[in-house]
């Protein structure tokens, strides 16, 4: 029975996500209008998603106890517990990193490196480096998102803008790194080889980098602040400490660990800090990522719902439908926007860039052969969209846990992540002028 829902198409399946977003959105919105402060607060998203599970679980025909065990398959998913795990190790970090003065140290650094104006693209590169070394956006916002909240509080800069910097150089690193799981499975699944997929990756990531600087630049012309000229370097350890292990490729889940554990210790070292007193930030870091950490597991276990329905099926069929009746006029081109659209729509419904490669990665190809075009340029034309719609979906992994680090709304990170937004522009007009 599992295996006939998984293989049925069924547009209705993806009916709770849809209940999901009108929820959380439409009341975050309909509040603004009304004028209430917070608005998107008001109804959190790892609330709103309840009744799209309770939709999705009344739509299945599936017996209760196997849609109920689909759900807790797919909230139990390696990558949704991977995200869950560094939720919890970032909250720990970005709160004993504060307690111990080695955010403050990082951001007088930074405030002491950069011009005022070149503040925002400064911090851009910065997330777009380590993004590349480390090949995760989440392990890289995990790192930055700290100092970046010190920026918040010492310069006179909105917090959702500071975010929105970040996010975009998390992509770009995510997207164009050649050891990101989003790159491997978009490779993998196309049979590209690493080198030609990064070089048809570039080709559009490098132009849309370099507008984005041009916009961080612009927006980061008023920004004012003051430097303080006693940094206290020791401080600066745990994050050099991080930098240096991301570099070195070291897994995520040791890096952060890492550098708990070392401002812990500078912080005995300098100030005294006490071991119940790190004992109970590590629990207050903890505490802070609980809402996303519970909405992390409840998008995982309804995307596994909504597939196992037939959701994502007949989401795949329609967009191969509807590029297969394009390619009349211009094979490549019509092969190019399906595979993106592909990626880009599943997920939106699945709220994770791997995943999304992984279930159209097969779909994908046959489009791709098609239309002769390369195993490079289609496992490219993946991992960038998916990398997009991530970007973009306030409910993503990386904007909820911005919003949660720098205490704003996830609609109000995407908002300003830029990047992704100018990558889909450049993509388009790139691809339709080498497609003419």
């Amino acid at each position: 029975m599992a295996n006939q829902n998984q293989n049925r198409a069924s547009f209705k399946a993806l009916i709770p996500f849809l209940v999901f977003l009108g929820l959380f959105l439409g009341t975050g919105m309909y509040l603004t209008y009304q004028g209430q402060d917070f608005a998107f607060y008001q109804l959190p998203a790892s609330i709103a998603i309840i009744p799209a599970i309770f939709v999705a679980l009344y739509l299945g025909k599936a017996p209760i106890e196997e849609k109920i065990g689909q759900f807790i398959r797919g909230a139990g998913h390696e990558n949704i517990i991977t995200m869950c795990m560094i939720y919890l190790l970032a909250g720990a970090f970005a709160v004993v990193a504060k307690a111990t003065g080695s955010v403050d140290a990082s951001v007088q650094l930074g405030l002491a490196l950069f011009p005022e104006y070149l503040l925002l693209p400064g911090l851009f590169i910065v997330s777009a480096f380590i993004a590349t070394a480390m090949g995760t956006s989440m392990g890289t916002i995990a790192a930055i998102a700290p100092i970046a909240l010190g920026f918040v509080e010492t310069a006179d800069v909105s917090p959702a803008l500071i975010a929105g910097v970040i996010i975009s150089g998390a992509i770009f690193g995510d997207n164009l790194s050649i050891i990101s799981d989003t790159t491997i499975a978009a490779t993998r699944s196309q049979g590209a080889h690493m080198k030609d997929k990064f070089k048809a990756n570039f080709k559009f990531a490098m132009p849309a980098a370099i507008i984005c600087l041009v916009i961080f630049t612009l927006l980061g012309e008023s920004i004012s602040y003051q430097t303080s000229s006693d940094i206290e370097f020791i401080g600066l350890i745990p994050y050099l400490l991080i930098l240096t292990l991301a570099l070195l490729g070291i897994n995520v889940f040791i890096v952060l660990t890492v550098g708990i554990l070392t401002a812990a210790l500078i912080g005995y070292m300098t100030s005294g800090y006490e071991v119940f007193a790190f004992i109970s930030d590590i629990n207050t870091g903890f505490s802070n990522m609980q809402d996303i950490f519970i909405l992390s597991l409840f998008i995982g276990g309804l995307s596994a719902l909504v597939k196992a329905q037939g959701g994502l099926t007949a989401l795949t069929h329609k967009i191969e439908s509807i590029t297969r009746s394009m390619s009349k006029n211009n094979e490549k081109r019509a092969a190019g926007i399906g595979i993106g659209m592909l990626a880009f729509f599943t997920n939106f419904f699945t709220a994770n860039n791997t995943v999304s490669i992984i279930v159209t990665g097969d779909t994908a190809k046959e489009l791709a052969t098609d239309a002769e075009l390369t195993p490079a340029q289609s496992a490219s034309l993946l991992d960038i969209f998916a990398c997009i719609s991530q970007g973009l979906i306030p409910y993503g992994a990386q904007a909820l846990l911005l919003g949660t680090t720098m205490k704003i709304s996830p609609v109000d990170v995407v908002t300003y992540s830029f990047y992704p937004m100018v990558l889909f522009v450049v993509v388009l007009l790139m691809f339709n002028k080498a497609t003419k």
